[in-house]
């Protein structure tokens, strides 16, 4: 058992290191410290939810149902296209527009609304969470609860590190011209992964 919750932390953490549109999000949520707890809880809670009917088996209800696939892969580059020129936008706007402590706080609905589409609309979530986990949770036969288990830690662990751990950088984001570079970063990540669901 050991073993397998080992494995599947270790797996569902080096899948979710990369940065993508959920993990700039958080990390954008964090250096303004607006809503990061429940950014924090909707992220790893979704992903739980995500590996455990990955584990379950729900991967092959993509090969039953042939055309979900690729709804869900137009549905994500639509919203990471729109996502990412907002960022620009909100670059372009500069000064007290991205200042932490002075701007305009987004509503906890609007972040959590956001958040959620950059979860549940992100094939790549799908892929990592339900498909390749649930794939190597196979390996582990009547221990794929506690590779499950395993790897939503690693998942929570990741969010709240990233999410509350922003704050080290606060000082660096003091600067109006750092959180312009960061919108420019955010909104480039977006496109790059929209480029790469289209062209894939």
């Amino acid at each position: 058992m050991v073993e397998a919750a080992a494995a599947g932390f270790l797996t569902g953490l080096s899948l979710i290191l990369a940065i993508g549109a959920q993990n700039a999000f958080v990390l954008r949520q964090g250096l303004r410290r607006e809503h990061v707890g429940a950014v924090v809880a909707v992220c790893a809670g979704s992903d739980a939810l995500l590996i455990a009917a990955g584990v379950a088996g729900f991967g092959a209800v993509s090969q039953a149902v042939p055309w979900l696939a690729g709804a869900m892969r137009w549905a994500g580059v639509a919203f990471l296209l729109v996502y990412g020129a907002l960022r620009f936008l909100a670059a372009l706007k500069g000064g007290e527009a991205l200042r932490p402590a002075e701007g305009r706080a987004a509503s906890l609905k609007a972040v959590l609304a956001t958040c959620l589409l950059l979860t549940w609309a992100n094939p790549h979530v799908w892929l990592d969470t339900v498909v390749l986990l649930g794939s190597i949770s196979a390996q582990y036969p009547g221990r794929g609860l506690a590779f499950a288990l395993g790897a939503m830690t690693a998942s929570a662990v990741f969010f709240s590190t990233l999410g509350f751990g922003a704050r080290l950088l606060a000082p660096v984001f003091a600067r109006p011209g750092a959180w312009v570079w960061l919108e420019v970063g955010v909104g480039l990540v977006m496109w790059a992964i929209a480029a790469g669901l289209a062209f894939s």
